[in-house]
């Protein structure tokens, strides 16, 4: 946990005024209540004296109690506006690493478990700048307490001493226990919002088969986890706080036994044992931390959690710009998981030309077209663009080199517009609207009631019309390279052929890595890089390859 304890730090200091705001009232408010059992003691005296300066006395306690209301207010208000502060900066950063690494922390984490971590993990955690000030400001009190008692009577001193470090061990354990339960329950949670997400995306399909009831049982699986850690949460809560209980109230009986024989003995007065009586009470007031300590051992617990994505180390970039080239793209001696094996992928695929990437289902074909454009990085080997290593290149000059466009394309974006020029440095409209002709969304998108300024919310689509604005987004920015990955296996019959034709006329200088399904896409692609369990079986024309029974028997049909 030292990497979560690291990481709580860091959002100590990242607190803000606010935090300070919170600080300056915590401890303002423990010295108004440090000095109230002292004004208090002297009120009695003067009051039983019959001195006249019993009303200042009495005014100044008035003062005080006002003061430490205030400062409760001002507390809540900052402990609060803080708390989202931290939250806010830990969510950007846990996010922006996540995105920085890259699709293979999908691979590690489920998309529901991230969900979690960046959203209510992050937030628990932004909790510790408060739990810490909070709690740290709970000693001011004890420590003020013992200095006061030591002022009256250093036997009293003694006594709360015994009795403050029975607490100390109680606040102690509860913390580790806490800690570990919270662990525990959290990742529960993630369990089930990994597997409700996964059942929302299946949503149709779950529909269609009729099994709604077992799918709420999956994931409904660690409920029952979930409940466990949520009532050993509640046992430990009761435990430390009967201990606490238990401990506080002798504690005090023994400190008021010795002051009453002090008393008794003439060393005491009246105004000094309430004064000593009202220091018991705030010094024991360090058993009232289990609020505090619960919080910490949560946000410590949900801090390791976010830790476990910032550790993931993200992609790097150099500052190279790509050469002018024809967009060759070569793999060499490359090696992934599920990809290459021992001998690794040597491939080259030289620049303006069709290539199709085929192979049973698992052959490696979505992971080869992602080390293409460096969706991901290679375990070995190296892959090039036009001789320049990917690694090396800028991310601006390797997304604006490279264009993806995938089987279920995700529309990110205001308008449709913002959606095909996603990323590009300021497109005009022509940009825009020349990538939708080539991917024939130019006449559907013309329809809608703003036309490429409709909001993506305003236009219903379907899932061929949605892979045609994914084709026109991937056209927009692959200046050298386009990978289409299943990228057209929603769109009718003429559709495709239209796309085909763009990629054979006015896209034709770039360089086009295809993963195809059909014989027609495979047919009309210069080449066909033939995928067998992760290894290239073949590299050739697809009539060459067509004379091989296997190679027929990718596609289940009997005829080119």
């Amino acid at each position: 946990m030292r990497t979560a304890d690291r990481l709580v730090a860091r959002t100590v200091r990242r607190g803000g005024p606010w935090l300070g705001v919170l600080a300056v009232t915590c401890v303002l408010g423990a010295f108004a209540e440090l000095a109230l059992p002292l004004v208090l003691g002297r009120t009695v005296d003067t009051l039983v004296a019959a001195d006249p300066a019993s009303t200042t006395w009495l005014g100044a306690c008035v003062a005080i109690v006002i003061v430490t209301v205030l400062c409760d207010t001002l507390g809540v208000w900052g402990a609060g506006a803080s708390s989202a502060q931290v939250s806010a900066w830990l969510r950007h950063r846990t996010l922006r690493h996540v995105l920085g690494v890259g699709p293979a922390m999908t691979r590690r984490f489920p998309e529901g478990d991230l969900v979690t971590r960046i959203g209510v993990n992050a937030e628990e955690a932004g909790r510790a700048p408060e739990a810490v000030v909070t709690g740290t400001a709970l000693l001011i009190p004890t420590v003020g307490s013992l200095v006061a008692l030591t002022l009256i009577d250093f036997r009293l001193t003694l006594t709360l001493v015994a009795g403050l470090a029975l607490i100390a061990l109680v606040l102690r354990a509860f913390f580790h226990v806490s800690t570990s339960i919270a662990g525990d329950y959290q990742e529960a949670q993630s369990d089930i919002a990994a597997r409700l997400v996964d059942a929302l995306a299946g949503a149709r399909t779950i529909a269609a088969a009729g099994t709604a009831a077992q799918e709420r049982s999956r994931v409904l699986t660690a409920l029952p986890r979930l409940r466990t850690h949520a009532m050993d949460m509640w046992r430990a809560n009761a435990r430390a706080g009967v201990q606490a209980g238990v401990v506080v109230p002798l504690l005090e009986v023994a400190v008021l036994g010795v002051g009453g024989l002090r008393l008794a003995g003439g060393d005491l007065t009246v105004g000094e044992l309430y004064s000593a009586a009202r220091y018991v009470v705030l010094g024991a007031g360090l058993g009232a931390a289990l609020s505090h300590i619960n919080r910490l051992a949560r946000a410590r617990a949900a801090a390791g959690r976010v830790v476990e994505l910032l550790v993931e180390r993200p992609r790097t970039y150099g500052g190279r710009p790509l050469p002018t080239g024809p967009g060759t793209l070569e793999l060499r001696g490359v090696t992934a998981d599920g990809l290459g094996g021992t001998g690794g992928v040597d491939l080259v695929v030289p620049g303006g030309c069709s290539v199709a990437v085929v192979g049973r289902s698992g052959a490696g074909k979505s992971l080869l077209a992602a080390l293409a454009g460096r969706l991901t990085d290679p375990l070995s080997g190296t892959v090039t663009l036009d001789g320049v290593p990917l690694p090396g290149l800028s991310p601006r000059a390797l997304r604006q080199a490279v264009g993806y466009a995938f089987e279920r394309p995700v529309l990110i974006g205001d308008t449709i517009g913002d959606v095909i020029g996603l990323g590009l440095d300021a497109p005009g409209p022509e940009t825009v609207r020349a990538a939708a002709r080539a991917a024939c969304a130019d006449t559907f998108v013309r329809r809608l009631p703003l036309g490429y300024d409709t909001p993506v919310e305003d236009a219903p689509m379907s899932g061929g019309e949605r892979q045609r604005i994914g084709l026109a987004r991937a056209f927009a920015h692959g200046q050298r390279l386009l990978v289409l990955d299943d990228a057209t296996s929603s769109l009718d019959t003429v559709t495709e052929r239209q796309v085909s034709r763009a990629l054979a006329g006015e896209l034709r200088g770039r360089t086009r890595l295809i993963v195809a399904h059909r014989v027609a896409t495979a047919a009309a692609a210069d080449r066909v890089v033939w995928l067998d369990r992760g290894r290239v079986r073949a590299y050739d024309t697809h009539r060459t390859l067509w004379d091989d029974p296997d190679y027929r028997a990718v596609f289940t049909v009997d005829a080119p």
